[in-house]
């Protein structure tokens, strides 16, 4: 399986319509793919707070619509990161879109976790309640969205619901990137499972970004790691290790709690 993280820059100066036309033509060379993974709120920045409410899009709004043609025309999965999304008979949310290479709509989440404690994404969002998995013809993916990382619980419960593959797009900081490396290998480890882990580069707000998106094997080896800056990372895996590194090592049969 061939899977791509496109690793954006997010940075001010760039408006919302320009950066959705630029990560719609990433999309579309990424023809030949299985899979492609966009980052947490590349259409705002996960920091630019103030943005979230003026771009706010309803589920089925421009980036939706960019996105499904995007995977139609690449004939790919696409996992498209998350927007703002307005719902209108409620608060905003943090959701994640998922793509089939026909451009239909395979699933939605919206991110559990929010971020800020007592400011940002934790008081401008509402939190979503139900955990998501994709069925795809080669794996069944996880899906979660940066802040949940920390979270193992949300991961138990995406294996038990059937996923082999976990896959986190996240507008993670710079000043915390080794935890966002400890975590994504920690959370393959335990769930024996691949992690793709997509973040971001430039600057959200005056915040730096990791960047240094991630797969992770269910050994916990990286099979590939991005740089600081906007790239493209590509990389081939077999998800049939999943059941073969489970069978090996029956440590999730062992689980009491």
């Amino acid at each position: 399986m061939r899977a791509s993280l496109i690793q954006i820059a997010v940075d001010e100066g760039e408006s919302v319509e320009s950066r959705r036309r630029r990560v719609t033509s990433l999309v579309r060379e990424q023809a030949g793919a299985d899979l492609v993974v966009l980052p947490e709120l590349w259409t705002t920045g996960a920091f630019a707070y103030e943005e979230f409410g003026r771009e706010a899009e309803p589920l089925e709004g421009p980036t939706y619509e960019a996105m499904a043609k995007a995977a139609s025309d690449a004939g790919v999965w696409l996992h498209a990161g998350s927007i703002p999304e307005r719902d209108p008979d409620g608060p905003l949310y943090n959701t994640s879109l998922v793509f089939s290479p026909s451009g239909d709509l395979a699933a939605a989440y919206r991110k559990i976790h929010r971020f800020g404690f007592d400011k940002g994404e934790a008081v401008l969002m509402g939190a979503g309640r139900e955990l998501v998995t994709v069925r795809l013809p080669e794996t069944t993916l996880g899906v979660a969205t940066c802040y949940d990382l920390r979270f193992p619980e949300l991961f138990r419960g995406l294996v038990d619901a059937g996923a082999e593959t976990l896959v986190v797009p996240a507008g993670w900081p710079e000043r915390r990137r080794a935890h966002w490396t400890l975590l994504a290998q920690a959370r393959a480890v335990e769930n024996q499972a691949f992690v793709l882990a997509c973040g971001t580069a430039g600057t959200h707000a005056g915040v730096p970004q990791a960047g240094h998106s991630i797969v992770v094997d269910p050994w916990g080896e990286v099979l590939a790691q991005a740089g600081a800056d906007e790239e493209i990372l590509t990389v081939e895996f077999d998800p049939a290790k999943v059941a073969t590194t489970r069978e090996q090592f029956p440590a999730l049969k062992d689980r009491v709690l």
